[in-house]
C-alpha cells in the first residue's frame, strides 16, 4: 500500500488539503453567478425565456464554432432530441461505444431503437473507428443506399461515439466512414466542452453534437446540456420542438410538431453565462493539474511508457491526451495494472478521505443492454473496453488555482 499512500499524499499536497475531503470534481464559482441570478430573479424572466438563455447560446456557439447552439435542461435530454431529429426510430439501431456514461445507451433506448456496441482504442477509450469499420464491413449491407444490418435487417439509423473524460476520439475518421455508410453521426461531446481535435472543437464532427453542464462537469449550470449543429435550419428546428413545437403568437396556444419540455431554464442560463466568462481560467488550471499528475506519475512510478505498452507491465500511469488533441482534462484517469489493484486502490484511497472512482460498468454487462438477456442489443469485439473496464480509476479533477 506505500505506492497509495503516495499518490494520496501527493493528491492532498497538490490540493492543499493536509486531512479534509477530496471530491472528485466540485464545481468553482468566482465570477459573477450570483450576480448575473440576481439580475434574473429581479427580472422575473426565471423560465424559459430571458436574456441569459439567449447570451448562453451564443459564447457557447461562438465559444465551440458552431453554427446555432439550444439550451436543454440537461445532457441527456439534448442526446435523445438529437437522435430523434437525425431519424433514429423504433426497431432501428444505433451503433455506439460499451464505455460510456449510461446516459448515451438510455437515450437511445427512449427512441425505442436498439443498441449496437463496438469497441473503443486504447489510448482514446473513445470508438476505434477501426472496429467500427470492421463491424460494418462483416454485418451490414447497402440497400437502396440504406445500411441494414444482415442479421436482424434492421436499418443502422445512427453513430454515437463518445469523448471519453474529455479525450477526443478519432472523430474525422469515423465521421468519413459514417459518410461512406450513410450514417448520421451525433457525437456525444457531454464530457468535452473545451476539448479540440485538429484545431476543431469536439460536437462538431456530426450532424448534431451535444454537451453536458451537469454540476460535477467543467463547467456548471446546475443541470443542462446543449445540441451543437452547423445546419442553421436544422438548429431552427430544435429550438423549435425544445419548446414544445409553440407557434409564436400573440395569445393564442398553436403547435406544429410534436414538441418536448426540453428548454433550459433562464436561472440556469445567468449561471452558464458567468462560467463561460471564466471558461479560459478554468481551462487552464485543469491543463496545469493534469500535468502536474503526469510528472508525478512519470518520476515515481515508470516513465515514458505508452498505455499499449502498459499491457504487460506492472505499472501505474496517468492517461494524457491523445495525439492531434487537446484536451479539457475534464476527469484526469489513471491506469492500474489489473483488475485486483484498481480495487484496492479504490478502496484506500476512499477509506483515506481521497475520492476517486472506477470507468464505467460496459453497457453490454447491464441487465437492460445485455445482449444475453437482450436480443436487440449486439456486440462486436470488445477486447480494448474490457481491458480499460478492469484498470481506469478516475483521481480528483477539480478547478485549483495554481
Amino acid at each position: 500500500m506505500e505506492k497509495f499512500q503516495q499518490i494520496v499524499e501527493f493528491i492532498r499536497d497538490l490540493y492543499k488539503t493536509p486531512k479534509d475531503f477530496i471530491p472528485l470534481h466540485a464545481p468553482v464559482f468566482m465570477g459573477n453567478e450570483k450576480k448575473y441570478l440576481e439580475e434574473c430573479i429581479d427580472s422575473t424572466f426565471v423560465s424559459s425565456v430571458g436574456k441569459f438563455v439567449d447570451r448562453f447560446e451564443e459564447m457557447v456557439a461562438e465559444y465551440t464554432g458552431a453554427k446555432k447552439a439550444i439550451v436543454t435542461v440537461n445532457g441527456t435530454n439534448a442526446l435523445h432530441l438529437a437522435l430523434l431529429s437525425v431519424g433514429v426510430t423504433p426497431d432501428s439501431e444505433v451503433i455506439t461505444q460499451p464505455l460510456t456514461f449510461i446516459a448515451t445507451a438510455n437515450a437511445i433506448a427512449y427512441t425505442g431503437a436498439k443498441p449496437v456496441f463496438v469497441d473503443v482504442d486504447l489510448d482514446t477509450m473513445g470508438m476505434s473507428p477501426i472496429a467500427l469499420l470492421s463491424w460494418l464491413e462483416q454485418n451490414v449491407k447497402m440497400v437502396d443506399n440504406q445500411p441494414i444490418n444482415q442479421s436482424t435487417n434492421q436499418l443502422i439509423s445512427a453513430c454515437v461515439p463518445m469523448h471519453t473524460f474529455g479525450h477526443p476520439c478519432r472523430i474525422d475518421e469515423i465521421a468519413a466512414i459514417c459518410k461512406e455508410y450513410n450514417i448520421p453521426l451525433v457525437e456525444d461531446a457531454a464530457e468535452s466542452l473545451g476539448s479540440f481535435y485538429k484545431g476543431r472543437h469536439t460536437g462538431n464532427f456530426g450532424k448534431i453534437g451535444v454537451l453536458s453542464f451537469n454540476g460535477n462537469k467543467t463547467i456548471t449550470t446546475g443541470g443542462g446540456g446543449m445540441l451543437l449543429t452547423n445546419d442553421e435550419e436544422l438548429g431552427k428546428h430544435l429550438k423549435h420542438i425544445t419548446t414544445q413545437a409553440k407557434i409564436p403568437h400573440p395569445w393564442e396556444y398553436a403547435h406544429d410538431f410534436i414538441g418536448y419540455n426540453y428548454r433550459m431554464p433562464n436561472l440556469n442560463a445567468a449561471l452558464g453565462v458567468a462560467q463561460m466568462e471564466k471558461i479560459d481560467e478554468i481551462l487552464t488550471s485543469k491543463r496545469k493539474i493534469a500535468l502536474a499528475y503526469t510528472e508525478f506519475f512519470n518520476k515515481n512510478q515508470s516513465p515514458n511508457h505508452s498505455i499499449t505498452q502498459s499491457l504487460n507491465h506492472p505499472i501505474i500511469q496517468h492517461i494524457t491526451e491523445p495525439s492531434n488533441s487537446i484536451s479539457n482534462y475534464w476527469l484526469n484517469a489513471i491506469l492500474l495494472p489489473n483488475r485486483k489493484e484498481r480495487d484496492e486502490f479504490l478502496k484506500f484511497t476512499n477509506e483515506n478521505g481521497v475520492m476517486t472512482r472506477p470507468i464505467w460498468k460496459l453497457m453490454n454487462k447491464l441487465e437492460m443492454f445485455n445482449p444475453d438477456r437482450n436480443a436487440g442489443a449486439q456486440c462486436g469485439d470488445l477486447s480494448n473496453s474490457e481491458w480499460l473496464e478492469d484498470r481506469v480509476v478516475n483521481v480528483p479533477s477539480s478547478y485549483l488555482k495554481i
